[in-house]
């Protein structure tokens, strides 16, 4: 499993870098304006409305395939994926149907705070983007049958002609003064994801067919397991609706400032946190559909010491040098000095629930594997009540900080929540082992930041201050790895010994 997510996390990066410099353009040409605000706006109603669908669907498609699969063998399954696809089709029609007829009042839900201008700026955008929902719903299914077929190089990678079709479709906007190229970018962007799936699904046999089937068992027994996760997958998308709506009433940009602040945040879970779990998720399926629970629980505590290896320290990076790492990515063209103040303060208080967001991406897909969607859906709900209440609270006083803290808080809530639940469910799965080593990650992490500021105060007198930043990031990651080694940590331990034995036979060789 480390194998495979370290090659994915690989690949991750490759696709994020280009997610970057999508968010980068974005800044570069509109800032925090008002016309960010509606595109950001009418780009993420189609991802609210059907984006907590399509997780639900994932979540809940891979285990149902492994079993069909394992009891009824792969024609049924492929049957079983069509019978789906098909299916969601047709919800997706009567979604933008009905989407297309009161675009207004949801454009109205999502941003109160806009003037006329921008609000009508965002229903002609909305309408256009709405239409990606179609190939949204296909892309969610083959990932999950790809991913149950082990293979990870093709959804990790389709964020790469997703982000250069938006990258074009930026300029374009900007050069021949056509801002409607923007949404229609982003419906293009998203075909392109689709069209680059379809060869990989057929090179490993799958093959579309018209059959609906309302009445099959596999199908409503999915939707059953799926519904919960679906509820819980909600429950985040309203947290993101609050925050969008709270936003839009605090600032002008406020929108664009928070997307820009998030976007680095998880760029984090997508390197990380996401290679990790995604490779888990089918593995722990098949474990659990052959109750190996031992297997599963080294599985977990594997994948849960692997995110406090990588989540802690760069949660400390990005709070110790959130002003200079925003400046650097984002820090020209339109993007001013308010729109660096507003997105590094909501940045810092994003890197807080870093590691939050990371086991609770986890933990839910250990109940997804063992087809319990009710216990996270219960917890989103309990930590999505805990957010509304500090949002309100909050950015009373720390303003876009406020959202960003209230998101934090509630996601570290959520995951300890599910860990109970998970310890209550499957029996001790080394908690304590993995408690010693979140302690001594927390230690090596704070001396590094520590090491990290010396650093960039030392190098910023004489050098540049994205110089001084790349020394001292550098600085904190010798730094890190050389404390965490002698600090004996489980799986540190575990990589340098086998690391030591290829060194080894390769010297024996020679």
């Amino acid at each position: 499993m480390k194998k495979v997510a370290l090659i994915l996390m690989v690949l991750t990066i490759l696709s994020k870098v280009f997610g970057f410099l999508r968010e980068i353009t974005l800044a570069y040409i509109y800032g925090t304006s008002n016309i960010s605000d509606a595109y950001l706006i009418s780009t993420t109603i189609p991802r609210v409305i059907f984006g907590f669908v399509t997780v639900g669907i994932i979540s809940a498609f891979i285990p149902m395939y492994s079993k069909i699969f394992e009891k009824n063998g792969e024609d049924e399954a492929r049957n079983f994926t069509n019978n789906l696809i098909n299916t969601l089709l047709i919800v997706v029609t009567i979604i933008v149907s009905i989407s297309l007829l009161f675009t207004e009042a949801i454009v109205s839900v999502f941003a109160s705070g806009f003037d006329i201008e921008t609000f009508d700026m965002t229903v002609k955008f909305t309408r256009i983007c709405l239409f990606a929902l179609y190939f949204l719903v296909v892309i969610s299914v083959f990932t999950g049958y790809l991913q149950s077929k082990n293979k990870f190089v093709i959804p990790a990678l389709i964020g790469l002609p997703f982000n250069i079709v938006i990258i074009i479709s930026l300029f374009i906007s900007v050069k021949l003064n056509v801002l409607i190229a923007l949404p229609i970018g982003f419906v293009i962007a998203i075909s392109t994801q689709f069209l680059f799936m379809v060869y990989t699904i057929r090179k490993v046999g799958f093959k579309y067919k018209r059959t609906i089937n309302f009445k099959d068992q596999h199908l409503k027994k999915m939707f059953f397991i799926a519904l919960p996760v679906i509820l819980g997958i909600s429950v985040n998308q309203i947290n993101v609706l609050i925050d969008r709506t709270l936003a839009s009433q605090i600032a002008i940009g406020g929108i664009s400032a928070l997307n820009y602040a998030s976007t680095l945040n998880e760029f984090v879970q997508g390197i990380f946190v996401l290679s990790i779990a995604t490779v888990l998720y089918p593995l722990i399926s098949a474990m659990a559909v052959k109750n190996d629970m031992i297997g599963l629980k080294n599985s977990l505590s594997g994948a849960m010491t692997g995110i406090f290896i990588t989540v802690l320290p760069i949660t400390f990076i990005t709070m110790t040098f959130a002003v200079e790492v925003v400046t650097l990515l984002f820090g020209r063209g339109a993007f001013d000095i308010n729109a660096i103040s507003m997105t590094s303060y909501a940045l810092f208080f994003y890197s807080i629930g870093m590691i939050g967001f990371g086991l609770r991406e986890v933990l839910s897909r250990v109940f997804y594997s063992m087809q319990d969607t009710r216990t996270p859906m219960i917890n989103a709900s309990i930590g999505m009540a805990l957010n509304i209440i500090l949002n309100i609270f909050l950015s009373r006083y720390l303003g876009i900080g406020g959202l960003a803290l209230a998101t934090s808080i509630a996601a570290i809530f959520t995951s300890l929540l599910m860990l109970v639940s998970l310890r209550r469910k499957i029996g001790p799965f080394g908690i304590k082992r993995m408690t010693n080593s979140f302690i001594k990650i927390l230690i090596a992490s704070l001396i590094m930041s520590f090491v990290a500021n010396k650093t960039f105060n030392f190098a910023n007198d004489i050098l540049s201050q994205s110089f001084s930043l790349l020394l001292a990031v550098v600085a904190s990651v010798i730094s890190y790895c050389v404390i965490i080694y002698f600090m004996k940590v489980d799986d540190v331990e575990i990589i340098v010994n086998a690391l030591k034995k290829k060194i080894t036979k390769v010297r024996g060789s020679i």
